[in-house]
């Protein structure tokens, strides 16, 4: 996510009802952002800690059909805000929805390999060959939704070399890739195996925090 938003019409749909500084839009940012406030230990990880990653992924890496609900917030290092998310997906197909919450106003990018839809602008439902395309021509943001499929599991995605760090609960709590910094804060370590709770991810000037509250994996 290196490019400059551009000042596009678009974009100004999305970001200007999360910028307002009504306090409840701020409250609701702060309250995700705080997350931020305690970075995690993070130590190398030894062979043990290693072979327990590789056996997550391995568990893992075959789940397509999930949804997961939670808390999203963003910001570009000059605009932000705050909503609702939901994520279902189902193989190849994806539907990622966020929720503004001071406005009601929503944001739905949807698809499969047939091509991708973006509803929630002010000038109707854009398409586009595939995901990543539509957002950088919309809203000027280069998303790695791809990546993130893997990322917001605790994987490592395919894409190319990925360094780790882990927690003192031996559970990842950094992964570096495609120029990304993908901090882990907390899991669901009490699940098998463990999911990720909340995802911090990072490449200037792209700021994302996710808060999961439920993780639905289905066969």
């Amino acid at each position: 996510m290196t490019a400059v938003l551009p000042v596009h019409a678009a974009r100004a749909t999305w970001l200007r009802p999360i910028r307002a500084t009504r306090p409840a839009s701020w409250a609701c940012i702060a309250a995700v952002l705080l997350l931020a406030a305690c970075a995690p230990v993070r130590i190398k990880g030894d062979a043990g800690m290693l072979e327990a990653q590789a056996a997550r992924e391995a568990a893992l890496s075959g789940q397509d059909h999930w949804t997961l609900t939670g808390r999203l917030a963003v910001s570009n290092g000059r605009d932000g805000g705050s909503g609702s998310l939901t994520w279902e997906q189902d193989g190849e197909r994806y539907d990622f929805t966020v929720r503004a919450p001071v406005t009601g106003r929503s944001f739905r990018l949807h698809g499969g390999p047939g091509g991708a839809v973006l509803e929630g602008l002010d000038q109707g439902p854009m398409r586009g060959a595939d995901a990543e395309t539509l957002m950088a021509r919309a809203l000027g943001w280069q998303v790695p939704l791809r990546d993130l499929r893997a990322w917001v599991l605790g994987l490592r995605a395919d894409s190319g070399p990925a360094q780790l760090g882990f927690g003192a609960d031996g559970l990842p709590s950094l992964l570096q890739q495609d120029g990304w910094k993908v901090e882990y804060r907390d899991w669901y370590a009490d699940r098998t195996p463990a999911l990720p709770r909340k995802v911090f991810a990072e490449r200037q000037p792209y700021r994302v925090r996710l808060s999961i509250e439920n993780w639905d994996l289905r066969p």
